[in-house]
């Protein structure tokens, strides 16, 4: 009896070793199987059997004044993205994102923006020199069955900018849904330059969203690990899964933006052919520039050409990206992921296209010589310079005709991006280093991975409203909704802010 007494601990102890080991393989087993099936790939695998469509130009009319008047109406809809499956979407003006809006420097612009949605939402104007009561931000809502009327004159040079909710709290929602549009600028300096300028012929907007379906609607959830938000598996263009788009010219302009809540995209094509950069977030670059691939992440765009071969066919791909991330965090974060966006066909014939310009526009941003002052903003998940989005709280006041150096630091462990409404700035430093060709333009949005520190050159040229805030905040959509989003005015020399701010709330 007193050796069974004696054995008796001993046998507790050798079982419960064997049931932690047991547990450790088991949980080690179940990281190693989230590791291995969390990276996603599409390359080779898409049969491009849909057409591409290509959103219409909105209809305006011109008033008797000279100002261009559109209408954009928000509203629910459903779509059949998969063959004999429907899925419940917003979009503007139809069923699923929205049209083009064009307008020229110098024209005075108005939109009639009516929600026929069931909650409130805005439309904010992203890359817009616009009143800061004219922005559509979160002090812009829009109520349901409400009317807002926003109007300005365009006074930024020729560029692709885009529309999208900017609702506090539930901008990542509104966005995935499908409220999103291009609105693209022309003016007189570019508009006799060489380029492709035939919109839907040799100039295509490309509006690139990834997605994950989950019964009659999009997957919104967050997987394990991912510190950027919800990943999609599978890529649309302009509303298209498994596009292609036949082409019949020798060069092809295309308008990349990244309407993705969370997902980075590093563009480039399937036979690593070059390109040619030609313009960024704010407009034409001083001259093309050739590249193979370009990263943008959620809000960014870029304009590229490419050349097309007779009879021809090849991808636009996504291929792995730079995320400053370990392998761990890579992995979960989407950098490992891949995929093939969208087939273009060349026409057997194809219509010969002039060569690019040497020269195609002056840069008319800020410089960093020429700033009066200087800010640091720390990025961390949920807060910038430590303090979570407060609707009634002025972040920053800044003066009218000012410039100032911003200095943006991503202090955190995960990737982020910032953006800042109403301008667009010169990057003048990375990491203390000259910008890359790809951020030598003029930019509203850029990325930053972890331990990555941006000086950005802005100029604050009104007009001046200390009531009626702008926003900076993180682009990724989960994290701005999460508070990571800061407030500022412009101000009068001398002036203050009012902090009377309207629509006040947490």
């Amino acid at each position: 009896m007193a050796i069974g007494r004696r054995s008796w601990p001993k046998r507790i102890l050798v079982g419960l070793g064997a049931f932690l080991v047991v547990l450790a393989l088991t949980v080690g087993g179940g990281v190693t199987w989230a590791f291995t099936s969390r990276d996603v790939s599409t390359i080779g695998a898409v049969d491009f059997t849909e057409e591409l469509t290509v959103p219409p130009l909105a209809d305006s009319r011109v008033e008797a004044d000279g100002t261009r008047v559109f209408q954009l109406e928000m509203r629910t809809g459903q779509r059949e993205f998969r063959p004999g499956q429907v899925t419940e979407t917003w979009g503007f003006n139809g069923d699923y994102l929205g049209p083009t809006l064009r307008a020229k420097r110098g024209e005075k612009v108005r939109v009639q923006v009516n929600n026929r949605l069931d909650e409130a939402s805005s439309v904010h104007w992203h890359g817009m020199h616009v009143p800061a009561v004219m922005d559509g931000g979160p002090h812009q809502p829009v109520d349901a069955g409400g009317t807002w009327t926003p109007e300005w004159t365009v006074d930024q040079p020729a560029a692709t900018l885009w529309y999208h909710p900017h609702p506090h709290g539930a901008t990542e929602s509104h966005v995935r849904r499908g409220l999103a549009g291009m609105f693209l600028l022309d003016d007189t300096a570019t508009e006799g330059l060489a380029l492709p300028s035939a919109y839907g012929v040799d100039d295509l907007p490309i509006i690139v969203q990834d997605v994950r379906f989950r019964g009659s609607g999009f997957d919104s959830s967050r997987a394990i690990f991912s510190d950027t938000g919800a990943l999609g598996d599978r890529t649309m263009v302009n509303g298209v899964l498994a596009p292609y788009r036949t082409v019949g010219d020798e060069l092809v302009r295309l308008r990349l933006l990244n309407a993705s809540t969370a997902r980075t995209y590093n563009f480039g094509f399937s036979d690593d052919r070059s390109f040619a950069l030609i313009g960024t977030d704010g407009g034409l670059l001083r001259a093309p520039a050739e590249l193979t691939g370009i990263q943008l992440s959620p809000g960014e765009r870029a304009e590229i050409v490419v050349r097309m071969r007779a009879g021809e066919r090849v991808v636009l791909r996504s291929n792995k990206i730079e995320i400053g991330m370990d392998f761990w965090g890579t992995r979960f974060n989407g950098g490992d992921d891949t995929f093939d966006l969208l087939e273009l066909r060349a026409a057997q014939t194809l219509r010969p296209s002039p060569a690019l310009p040497a020269l195609l526009a002056e840069p008319e941003t800020a410089q960093a010589r020429d700033a009066v002052r200087e800010r640091t903003f720390a990025l961390t998940f949920a807060r910038i310079n430590g303090r979570e989005m407060d609707m009634g709280r002025i972040d920053e006041t800044v003066t009218r005709g000012e410039t100032e150096l911003w200095t943006v630091r991503n202090s955190d462990g995960m990737p982020h991006n910032f953006h800042i409404h109403d301008v667009q700035f010169a990057v003048a430093e990375v990491n203390g280093q000259p910008p890359s060709v790809a951020l030598s333009g003029a930019k509203d949005t850029v990325f930053l991975p972890p331990g990555t520190e941006m000086k950005v050159a802005v100029r604050f040229d009104g007009p001046a409203d200390p009531n009626t805030p702008y926003m900076f905040h993180c682009h990724l959509l989960w994290h701005e909704d999460a508070g990571m989003m800061g407030q500022f005015v412009v101000v009068e020399p001398g002036g203050l802010p009012r902090l009377s701010v309207p629509h006040a709330h947490g």
